[in-house]
């Protein structure tokens, strides 16, 4: 029998590949939508939405999935530098329920669900499923996040260990505590963070793997710190944490969301470049079938997402000024000091200010405060 032909196949049913499914779906095209797991399923990840990820949505998410907070407190190592309130609003959800919302939302469009079917094999307009199926498409997305088979398929790989996140995570009961809070002592080259929700409180540490060696240890100090009961099972999860591809795919497959690398390298939001990029991918794929130039779906995706990449290399030049030992302590002592720079934090993560402008300020003011600090 021969396998079904699509117009596109979209490996991972998260928010990148959703999105993709759901854009292509509405637009007329045949979509297959493939993830090894059954929704809904449990996934690792502080559930925090920013207006950004709003954004990207581009339709309101039900009211039940989000709930809004209005202020961020800020720590290094439980030592308090302040909190921000009146800034841009964040949410909080849990992917257990808006993944599932999102898929049920592609496949009402007329994607068609090849969830629970984990992928056994990969060929330009070919993919071959664990359970002996064959899908046939002139295109293929891999939104399969950062161990993605699409990834390794095209680059032996799925990451480069020496510049990989790495993060724990556990699952704490509610607390009446209900602030969000996040510390930037509690990992080296990266934070801790509590996020706490009606239903459970979310607490963390994620940096760059190379640099934190103990990363259990480093959870452990930070839960030291913290109100809410240990016990919770924790559970750990690579982050590319500024891993950013720069290219996002090769030939007739492309890459969105955390499989392209698409996480800010210093908030660590990923849930709205995931959403975008798979936006901007089924786009692409859209114009270059209508085309009749399915090579031309890379190019023209790559341009659409050229300004988010630029933007996120902008976040890694930062990064040494948030996190290095050089300049990490200077830069926390003046977000201490400073309600201009964590009310900058809050609009970073709403997507209203841009690091090309962080840049330019950092460019003449961090000079001042290294001699100052000598």
């Amino acid at each position: 029998m021969s396998a079904p032909r699509y117009d596109l196949v979209v490996i991972g049913a998260g928010p990148a590949g959703s999105a993709a499914a759901l854009c292509a779906a509405r637009a007329g095209l045949r979509v297959a939508l493939v993830d090894k797991a059954r929704f809904p399923r449990v996934k690792l990840c502080g559930g925090l939405v920013t207006g950004r990820a709003l954004r990207a949505l581009r339709q309101p998410l039900p009211a039940d999935l989000l709930e809004r907070r209005d202020s961020l407190s800020f720590f290094d190592r439980g030592a308090p530098l302040g909190q921000i309130t009146g800034g841009p609003p964040v949410y909080l959800t849990t992917r257990l329920g808006l993944d599932a919302h999102l898929l049920a939302q592609a496949l009402q469009a007329g994607a068609e669900d090849f969830t629970g079917h984990p992928v056994a094999g990969l060929a330009p307009g070919f993919v071959q499923l664990r359970d002996g199926a064959a899908l046939r498409a002139p295109l293929i997305l891999g939104a399969d996040g950062v161990n993605s088979a699409v990834a390794r398929h095209l680059f032996g790989r799925a990451f480069d260990p020496a510049t990989i996140g790495f993060a724990l995570e556990i699952e704490a009961p509610p607390s009446e505590d209900q602030s969000l809070q996040v510390d930037f002592g509690a990992a080296a080259w990266g934070y801790g963070w509590r996020f706490a929700k009606s239903g459970s409180t979310t607490i963390g540490v994620g940096g760059l793997q190379a640099r934190n060696p103990d990363m259990k240890a480093r959870l452990a100090a930070y839960l030291a710190l913290l109100p809410d009961q240990a016990g919770a099972r924790v559970m750990g999860h690579h982050l590319p944490f500024g891993e950013l591809r720069r290219v996002p795919g090769h030939g007739r497959m492309l890459l969105a969301g955390d499989a392209a690398g698409l996480v800010d390298p210093i908030t660590g939001e990923g849930i709205a470049h995931a959403l975008q990029s798979g936006h901007l991918a089924a786009e692409a794929v859209i114009a270059a079938l209508a085309a009749g130039r399915p090579d031309s779906a890379l190019p023209r995706y790559a341009r659409a997402l050229a300004p988010t990449l630029r933007a996120l290399r902008h976040a890694r030049m930062l990064r040494p000024l948030v996190f290095s030992d050089r300049c990490g302590g200077l830069f926390r002592q003046a977000f201490r000091d400073s309600a201009t720079m964590k009310l900058r934090y809050m609009e970073l993560l709403a997507g209203e200010v841009d690091y090309a402008a962080l840049l330019r300020r950092a460019a003449w003011r961090l000079p001042l405060r290294l001699l100052r600090g000598r």
